[in-house]
Order: C-alpha cells, then sequence, then structure tokens
C-alpha cells in the first residue's frame, strides 16, 4: 500500500477541536486523495460493530467520490488476506474467510456472530418468523404444532434479531414480528432474498410438506404457554 498523508487540513488560528471536516481534500494530489478516502473508508468499516451504508461513508469521502469503485479497490487490497469486504444488510463489512470458520472454531475464540449464541429452538423460530413475516405468537404456535414461549420470543428481540411489525387484522389485532437488519448481518445476507429456498431447507429435513403447505420441525421441550402475544 501506498502510504498517505493525513487528509484532514485546517484554516490557520483554528484550534484542533474547532476545525471542519475536510471530505474534499483538495490540496492532495489526486492519488494521494483516493488513498486518502480508501483509508478513511476502511477505518470506518473496521470500527463498526455493524454493516455501514453508503449514506455513512458518504460522510467522509468527497461529494464526487465513486463509493464503489472505492470499495472494489479496498476489496483487490485485501486479496490474500484471511478477512474481505463483502455486502450485508445493505451495507458493507469486514468477515473472516470462510474458508477459516474451521480455523476460528478450533481456537475456541468468541466471535461477533449471534447465529452461534442461539440454541436449537430459538434459531429454528427465527428461521419460521423470517420465511413467515409478519406472524404473530399465535400464527407460529400452529405452524409448529406447540405453544411457542414469550421467552423465546423475547430472547430474539433481546438479541436484536427481531422486532414488532404490524398488529395483525385478526380478532384482537395482536403484534406481528418481523426480522432486523442486524438479522441480516448476523447471518450475512445484504436482503431477505438471500434466504435459502424453501426446497433446501426441505432437503436439510427441516421442512415438510409439498407447496405452501409446510410444517417445520421442532423439538422444544419447552412448557406450553398459553397466552395469547
Amino acid at each position: 500500500m501506498a502510504g498517505a498523508s493525513t487528509g484532514s487540513r485546517c484554516r490557520t488560528g483554528k484550534r484542533d477541536d474547532d476545525r471542519a471536516f475536510d471530505q474534499e481534500l483538495e490540496d492532495l494530489p489526486a492519488a494521494l486523495r483516493w488513498r486518502e478516502w480508501m483509508m478513511r473508508v476502511e477505518a470506518v468499516i473496521f470500527a463498526s460493530a455493524e454493516p455501514v451504508t453508503r449514506e455513512t461513508l458518504a460522510r467522509v469521502v468527497g461529494k464526487d467520490c465513486a463509493i464503489d469503485l472505492l470499495i472494489d479497490n479496498l476489496r483487490e487490497d485485501l486479496v490474500g488476506r484471511p478477512y474481505e469486504l463483502v455486502s450485508v444488510a445493505g451495507g458493507w463489512q469486514h468477515r473472516t474467510r470462510s474458508v477459516y470458520a474451521e480455523t476460528i472454531r478450533a481456537s475456541t475464540t468468541q466471535t461477533r456472530s449471534l447465529a452461534a449464541a442461539l440454541s436449537q429452538n430459538e434459531a429454528t423460530v427465527l428461521m419460521a418468523i423470517a420465511y413467515l413475516q409478519p406472524v404473530t405468537r399465535g400464527e407460529l404456535s400452529k405452524t409448529f404444532g406447540k405453544e411457542i414461549s414469550r421467552d423465546t420470543i423475547a430472547s430474539l428481540r433481546s438479541a436484536g434479531l427481531i422486532a414488532s411489525g404490524p398488529r395483525s387484522p385478526t380478532p384482537g389485532a395482536p403484534y406481528t414480528y418481523v426480522t432486523t437488519r442486524h438479522f441480516l448481518s448476523a447471518f450475512g445476507m445484504e436482503t431477505l432474498l438471500d434466504l435459502p429456498d424453501v426446497e433446501m431447507l426441505k432437503d436439510a429435513g427441516l421442512m415438510q410438506g409439498r407447496g405452501t403447505d409446510v410444517a417445520l420441525t421442532f423439538d422444544s421441550g419447552e412448557e406450553a404457554d398459553m397466552d395469547e402475544a
């Protein structure tokens, strides 16, 4: 990587904390300006716990900066590294390359992914919400053939993976549940269109049935909670 001088320039007499952030870097030659924008974008993405959106990156680069091209250049710089820059949940994030997944598991290092922290029950209910949303707790219970507890819903909400959706038009107007942007990030998806095909889930034994008449396999071991959400 070619080095670059710090891009922020200030007006004479201004204190450091009074300087206006210099997005344009017009005092720098074009090549150094581009490199500094790359460094800024990489720094922001590296520091963020969540995928960084285009709107966020636009705050640290010049108004005419081609962000997609800049991202392509950053990806080229990471070729050969054990991590990469991926598009996920409407933004960009650094992720370890999948080839090193077994290495990380062997190291027993705690990772940032929430997916591994879910119980089998929670993961299965989350999967149902992802495919059926917006869906009520009562509808989930009918899908699984047994009551889905409030505790399971509360756990998924606490993890930031689901949120309340619109109220159902059914009697009582119960809340529905939908997945969040954080759900997409945790499972490495850019949009819900990246969800696995239902046929793939059937082949894996996670769904049974044909067409739209589908039941999800579920072994809860939880006591029924008969109160409606």
